[in-house]
């Protein structure tokens, strides 16, 4: 142990965020008071002090494991019962204080929802004075039960409103293809049995939820990647020599430059070369509007406009070929033009991405001697 362990760590917190956990808590609580007088017509004094330790983690840290739905509801309520039940059993002041938050945290593990405030709760059932303990069980649902839910919902709403993911579930996003499969960039990365193990060998509680931590361990490893692929540019890969479409021409003519060429996607451009959309095999293969297969002959009647797709994601020239992989992976593209301004100088697609980072992955890396 030396000294500058008692020295505050940093917490990585931005201004902002500090800004708004604070006027978060500021809200939470004066509405949570307010609600009660009106709904329940209870005094302001059953706004109970364990509330603004649970403002603290519901406004300010919202992310952590301990700060959700389900800890703040359960912990807060399963420690008010052990409270009770040790102001009630055991007549030595003191000794009823500590047995209260022993059995309130053995509640909260036990039913999965430790939440810190949970035991500033149970010693109030103790030493809240005659007007608390003459609730008996009553102080279970009010103030606690009450005040906890209220805060709960300005939570939901507060958070929502500032964009934060919460409730914090740590689920993963639904898989574009609608499978049971991990997303591309998940199946070699860090496993949840492997951040289970790293969880179970530290023994110790970690305030940070296990996707959380695998989120951050890897963004960590995504962050050290640019830094040794950040040096390649999209124009470095992407295929110049390009087949392409306009506008105004037939989808059959579209369908010949596909088959002739074996490529699944051409980029459409109007007489000024610049980018107007894409059209790809599937385009020409489905009948978008009916998802089924389009009829024989259909295309003759048509052009390229009618089937093109308009919105199209593009690359920029000298943007770095890393800022694409989650395009490709996860997001499922397949092909995306490079524009310089609003003309079209390249596209890329997975099979340049695959061969590029094949090419890296071969690379030694730097300062390593060959033998």
């Amino acid at each position: 142990m030396q000294i500058r362990d008692f020295f505050p760590v940093s917490t990585n917190t931005s201004f902002k965020e500090s800004c708004y956990g604070a006027l978060g808590a500021l809200i939470g609580l004066v509405a949570t008071e307010l609600l009660c007088q009106w709904w329940l017509g209870v005094s302001p004094h059953w706004l109970i002090a364990p509330m603004g330790a649970s403002a603290v983690l519901l406004f300010a840290a919202p992310a952590s494991p301990l700060a959700q739905p389900w800890s703040i509801l359960v912990g807060n309520g399963v420690s008010a019962l052990m409270g009770v039940l040790a102001a009630s059993w055991i007549p030595d002041p003191a000794l009823a204080a500590g047995g209260a938050v022993m059995l309130a945290i053995a509640a909260m593990f036990l039913t999965r929802s430790l939440h810190p405030p949970g035991g500033a709760v149970a010693l109030t059932a103790v030493i809240g004075g005659e007007g608390v303990t003459s609730l008996g069980m009553g102080y279970v649902l009010i103030p606690v039960f009450v005040n906890s839910i209220l805060l709960l919902a300005m939570a939901l709403l507060y958070n929502r409103l500032l964009g934060r993911r919460y409730p914090n579930t740590g689920r993963a996003a639904p898989h574009p293809h609608q499978t049971r499969d991990p997303q591309p960039s998940e199946r070699l990365a860090t496993q949840a049995s492997d951040i289970d193990f790293a969880l179970n060998k530290h023994g110790e509680l970690l305030d940070i939820s296990r996707a959380d931590l695998r989120d951050l361990l890897q963004e960590a490893q995504h962050h050290a990647l640019r830094g040794r692929v950040g040096t390649v540019l999209v124009q470095d890969v992407m295929s110049r020599d390009l087949v392409v479409a306009g506008p105004e021409d037939p989808a059959l003519t579209a369908w010949r430059r596909l088959s002739r060429h074996r490529i699944k996607a051409l980029p459409v451009v109007n007489g000024a070369g610049e980018l107007a959309g894409i059209i790809t095999l599937h385009d020409l293969l489905v009948d978008a509007a009916l998802a089924e297969p389009r009829a024989a002959g259909a295309l003759a009647s048509l052009t390229v406009a009618d089937l093109m797709t308009r919105e199209v994601q593009t690359a920029r020239r000298y943007q770095p070929l890393y800022d694409l992989v989650a395009a490709f992976s996860d997001g499922g593209l397949h092909h995306m033009p490079v524009v310089e301004g609003s003309q079209l100088v390249g596209i890329i697609t997975q099979s340049d991405m695959v061969a590029a980072l094949f090419n890296l992955a071969l690379r030694p890396d730097p300062g390593t001697d060959l033998p």
